[in-house]
């Protein structure tokens, strides 16, 4: 039995889609459940799960605290069997998606984290500059360059991720002050679990052939909204101890270290701006609004820490 778990906010654009390819997919072995977490939506999504619920088998649970880590917690509670695989209410698994982690798990004992390839799925053919200077892997969760075989436990991505139950079962669970909640949050979800996991000693292993499709919507693919993913990126990466988090040396409580890079990236900025460069002035924003988003979470988490 593998439980598969999504935690779901107005996702009505897209999870008719995903619940259709849910129903093209080949069963494993052992039987499945999709347990749906209802995250507070105010659009028609539970309206579109339970049209679902006949044939897919479903339960469909509700947590109206918001946030992402906090419905995943929730679907916790009523896991079923020895592998819980996480993914989102925007994503298309293959045909032999689970069959795939089933074999990886059963295959590679010494593991416990299993990951696979995630291909973007656009809705609209993405311009050039989209795939020529974003940075696809923090932007979008696109992973689809590595190989079979043992993996970095951060290189686990949440829209295709699974974990053997047991570990949940011994009291591990999300973090619920990181990841999606509401408009604005340190971007990492899936990641900080996975990191205490590795620091715990449980290893990863990339299945190749168990492949999921992000789907990118029209919206997604504007400079702002890329913009505005380097800023909880970069919230993401300070809160997770990836940037500046070890720096004792701080000025009006921030990183020394990030004034220069700020003014680095401001230098880019203007300099693309000088020689009409358009690569040079969005690279050097998406630069700085990682900076913006790194000095944010720095001050949070300075504002929240006890005298």
């Amino acid at each position: 039995m593998i439980t598969v778990l999504i935690a779901t906010y107005n996702g009505s654009k897209t999870l008719a889609s995903v619940l259709n390819a849910y129903g093209e997919m080949a069963a494993p072995r052992d039987g499945w459940k999709l347990v749906i977490v209802d995250n507070g939506s105010t659009d028609d999504a539970r309206e579109i799960i339970t049209s679902f619920m006949a044939s897919l088998p479903i339960t469909l649970l509700s947590e109206p605290r918001r946030g992402k880590n906090a419905a995943l917690n929730t679907g916790l509670r009523h896991i079923e069997g020895d592998l819980v695989v996480f993914t989102d209410d925007d994503v298309l698994p293959d045909k032999g998606w689970l069959n795939e982690l089933e074999s990886a798990a059963a295959e590679h004992s010494l593991y416990s984290i299993f990951g696979g390839p995630i291909f973007p799925h656009w809705e609209t053919p993405p311009a050039e500059w989209i795939l020529s200077w974003v940075p696809l892997a923090p932007t979008y969760a696109i992973s689809d360059n590595q190989d079979e075989g043992p993996i970095d436990n951060h290189l686990v991505y949440g829209p295709n991720m699974a974990v053997r139950s047991s570990i949940f079962q011994n009291g591990y669970k999300f973090n619920e002050h990181i990841g999606p909640n509401r408009k604005n949050y340190a971007q990492g979800s899936e990641t900080e679990l996975l990191l205490r996991l590795g620091r715990a000693g449980f290893k990863a292993w990339h299945c190749r052939k168990a492949i999921v499709r992000h789907m990118i919507r029209s919206h997604q693919m504007e400079k702002n909204w890329v913009l505005k993913r380097a800023i909880r990126f970069g919230r993401g990466q300070y809160r997770l101890g990836s940037e500046y988090a070890e720096c004792r040396s701080t000025v009006f409580g921030l990183p020394k270290a990030i004034y220069l890079r700020t003014l680095r990236s401001i230098y880019h900025v203007v300099k693309g701006g000088l020689l009409g460069d358009a690569q040079k002035i969005f690279t050097g924003r998406w630069r700085l609004n990682y900076l913006i988003g790194v000095g944010m979470e720095a001050r949070n988490l300075l504002k929240d820490k006890p005298n």
